[in-house]
């Protein structure tokens, strides 16, 4: 009796746990729901969609430690400067535990802090002071693969019998020394690469030292799908997902079909059909995406359409994919073409999905060192910040455009840091150049730190520099700090229907963003000559444009009214009603 009542109690006690849990996971469901909907405004609009999100590289933005290497404290330490400048939330690209291969992206354990970065810790703190900064924290998921020394690839390794071997792609050769098929690797070579422990390769769409992972396998689901879970619960605001277009590979292993030429590496052209861009990868973003919307996160995707459709297809129709796949064919316009330009808003307009625009990333070259001229190159820089912050749809910065910043590529091979530069130079000398530290000051490593950068510091951080630029009103960084709390308090540049004007116009880009009964007018001289441009907006009072920004220069006389005089690069953005 007594042996008995004791397992009544237990199992009362034990019951009352377990509904006490249920409970407490059914509160915290209903109140992550219920935080979920009150991030929509009354017209329907997402926290996302109105944010002005920040790229940034913590290796290269502000060094806490005077380690030479940025990292989180470094962050935490600038939210400051982040929120005066109008950003909403900051994208950190990979600050996982990492051999550092790729810089991050090779990740050795999905659930912690590098050292160099800080720790746990210093990551929760920086959540919780973004908080009260009122800027939100994104991660950079990689998702395709893993570095080669974690724990699950280290198992997978041991044996064809490991736990983890179908974790990964592991296949015979076609024989001795000869790979499984043709694929080659996006950083150069064959992509699959020879153990002799198991006689055996695997396949890397990337390095050697990133093993793609297995999606068909529904144990990595699972633990991907939870390791997102587990930094939502930590605070992370959503995910910019890396290589989305590589998830999955042929199962035939059919070799890819061959292109004429070469490639920079010295490899044959070849047209990735069988091991990128596979209709399963977007069950696998469908998925993320149903997870995300329950903590009220977004979803960024790095993809990389041939064409529009291609961009549309991301979106998800039916079922929602991904809130915001990137349009890097947006930067991939070779020269200011007021024309292309405006090809390409109406192709993402044309989507019907929510568009997302920026002009660069860790990946791309600096948009000053790409369009500059080398005499106007400030009014480019702000020509681009006019561009892409006023259209419908969320910007992505990334750190130092607001300053203007310019590319600085290593000059010997010795010192390049990016693998791809070591493999490729000199026809390709690496993504170093985009990567330098953010210029601070005027004064020793730009204010970045007080050791030896990891990366040289540009010489041009004497004149483009933050406490430079805040003292100077015509700076590229005032340009950007007045046009993003313009954009914020303009619901026109919120909310505004995108409109195309005076579409034949072969050097001014003219449009409008027209909002139940006021517009405002954008006009960007793409030209590196003095320009005419109506100030008017079909439907809406003429002769009523008040100047909201403008570049110096512009012809704002009465008599121009109509007729805007716009010099080389200029920027004009006013507003009118009906």
């Amino acid at each position: 009796m007594h042996l008995r009542s004791k397992v009544f109690n237990g199992i009362l006690l034990f019951s009352v746990v377990l509904c006490v849990q249920i409970t407490v996971a059914v509160d915290a469901s209903t109140a992550q729901a219920k935080a979920a909907q009150r991030e929509v405004d009354p017209e329907g609009h997402q926290w996302w969609q109105h944010a002005v999100f920040y790229e940034l590289y913590p290796r290269s933005f502000a060094d806490s430690n005077d380690d030479g290497v940025g990292d989180l404290n470094g962050i935490t330490g600038r939210l400051d400067y982040l929120r005066d400048l109008g950003v909403d939330g900051l994208w950190i690209t990979p600050c996982f535990p990492s051999p550092q291969v790729d810089f991050g992206y090779d990740v050795a354990e999905y659930r912690d802090i590098d050292p160099m970065y800080g720790t746990l810790g210093d990551f929760d703190h920086l959540v919780n002071e973004a908080r009260q900064h009122d800027i939100r924290i994104l991660l950079d998921f990689v998702m395709n693969h893993t570095s080669d020394r974690h724990r699950w690839f280290m198992d997978s390794k041991t044996a064809r019998t490991s736990r983890h071997r179908d974790w990964y792609i592991w296949r015979d050769g076609r024989a001795a020394g000869v790979p499984p098929n043709n694929w080659l690797a996006l950083f150069g070579h064959s992509a699959w690469e020879y153990d002799a422990t198991s006689g055996q390769y695997y396949y890397h769409f990337f390095y050697p030292q990133q093993p793609d992972l297995n999606w068909r396998n529904p144990q990595v689901k699972r633990e991907m799908f939870d390791t997102t879970r587990w930094w939502y619960q930590r605070g992370v605001a959503g995910f910019r997902l890396d290589a989305v277009d590589t998830l999955f590979e042929d199962p035939q292993l059919r070799d890819n079909p061959v292109l004429p030429g070469t490639n920079r590496y010295g490899d044959p052209n070849m047209r990735n059909e069988y091991n990128q861009k596979l209709a399963q990868n977007n069950d696998i973003l469908q998925g993320l995406r149903a997870q995300a919307d329950r903590y009220g996160a977004v979803l960024i995707g790095e993809t990389n359409p041939k064409d529009i459709s291609e961009l549309k297809e991301y979106y998800g129709g039916k079922r929602a994919g991904l809130h915001m796949p990137m349009d890097y064919l947006f930067t991939n316009v070779k020269a200011l073409s007021a024309a292309e330009y405006r090809r390409q808003i109406s192709a993402v307009e044309s989507t019907g999905g929510w568009p997302v625009y920026l002009i660069s990333n860790h990946d791309i070259p600096r948009p000053v060192s790409r369009y500059g001229d080398g005499k106007h190159d400030d009014a480019i820089a702000k020509l681009l910040a006019g561009l892409y912050l006023t259209l419908r749809g969320t910007p992505i910065m990334y750190y130092g455009e607001e300053l203007g910043m310019t590319n600085t590529d290593p000059a010997r091979r010795e010192d390049v840091k990016d693998p791809i530069g070591r493999l490729g130079w000199p026809q390709e000398k690496g993504r170093d150049g985009e990567r330098t530290p953010m210029q601070w000051t005027a004064g020793a490593n730009a204010g970045f730190t007080r050791g030896t950068p990891w990366l040289p510091v540009p010489s041009s951080a004497t004149t483009h520099n933050v406490a430079s630029e805040l003292a100077d009103p015509d700076s590229v960084l005032n340009f950007y700090r007045f046009l993003l709390r313009l954009r914020r308090s303009n619901r026109a540049l919120l909310d505004g229907n995108y409109v195309a004007l005076n579409e034949t116009d072969p050097n001014v880009l003219a449009f409008a963003r027209e909002y139940r009964h006021q517009a405002v007018l954008v006009l960007l001289n793409m030209s590196a000559t003095q320009q005419s441009a109506e100030a008017g907006i079909p439907g809406f009072l003429q002769g009523r444009m008040k100047a909201l920004l403008r570049t110096p220069g512009v012809d704002e006389s009465p008599s121009a009214q109509h007729n805007l005089k716009l010099p080389p690069f200029a920027v004009y953005i006013g507003q009118t009603s009906n």
